[in-house]
């Protein structure tokens, strides 16, 4: 999958959760892709958490 796909079942999964459950589970839908972003992203080796924390 790529990028711009993931970008589109990202917003469409925001735009779900901000319609029918309102702003809170927008926030909440955001925060938690954030995370899981993150730690994707960590595990796949594309971001280093240790050379960001030892400035």
């Amino acid at each position: 999958m790529n990028t711009a796909t993931m970008g589109l079942a990202a917003g469409m999964a925001l735009g779900f959760a901000g319609y029918f459950g309102g702003f809170w589970a927008f926030l909440l839908v955001l925060v938690l892709g954030a995370a899981g972003l993150v730690v994707g992203l960590v595990l796949q080796g594309d971001l280093d958490l240790r050379a960001r924390r030892q400035r």
